[in-house]
């Protein structure tokens, strides 16, 4: 005859608890800081929410992003200027978390839109650098080991936010897109 203590282990009780235990927090910790809204359309075609909830529609008021300035003459490859690219990004992001959180949290909110351009050479990057600290925007430069494609020092991207995109159109606007 079998009885179900013989396949029951205090092994399988602690799994299933823990398991247990790891979905009901996910699903606390989900509805508490990761809480997205619905929207649904009304009669007249706008847009209503419901009341207490903030409105997350990632990338559609495009009110916050962060650029990527990459240097042309350096001539790197599509995969270094990924990788250039993603230390940028990285950089400005833990910047931002210290520095500037709310900014960040609404970026994050945003669908944190990031857009690429190209700048010619080294004194447009530290140019453009100046010009968004005195708007109060985070930079991070990224200076290249120079284990690859490029010297060692060479400044190959500059990484502008996040923040309003108003404020940082100011500075990379007139950049053409890479």
């Amino acid at each position: 005859m079998y009885r179900i203590s013989d396949y029951i282990t205090p092994f399988s009780v602690n799994l299933f608890v823990s398991m247990a235990a790891g979905v009901l927090m996910g699903w606390f910790l989900k509805g508490k800081w990761h809480r997205q809204l619905t929207l649904r359309a009304s009669s007249d075609g706008k847009r209503l929410a419901g009341p207490e909830t903030e409105v997350s529609i990632p990338g559609e008021s495009g009110a916050y992003k962060m650029v990527l300035v990459v240097r042309q003459d350096l001539k790197m490859g599509k995969g270094k200027v990924a990788a250039q690219c993603s230390h940028a990004a990285v950089g400005c992001y833990k910047r931002a978390a210290s520095e500037k959180p709310d900014t960040l949290k609404r970026w994050v909110n945003n669908g944190q839109p990031k857009v690429v351009v190209k700048a010619p050479d080294e004194d447009t990057l530290f140019s453009l650098a100046d010009h968004a600290r005195s708007l109060g925007l985070v930079t991070t430069l990224i200076q290249d080991a120079g284990r690859t494609q490029i010297a060692p020092g060479s400044r190959t991207v500059l990484g502008v936010g996040p923040g309003d995109a108003e404020s940082i159109d100011k500075v990379t606007g007139e950049l053409k897109l890479f």
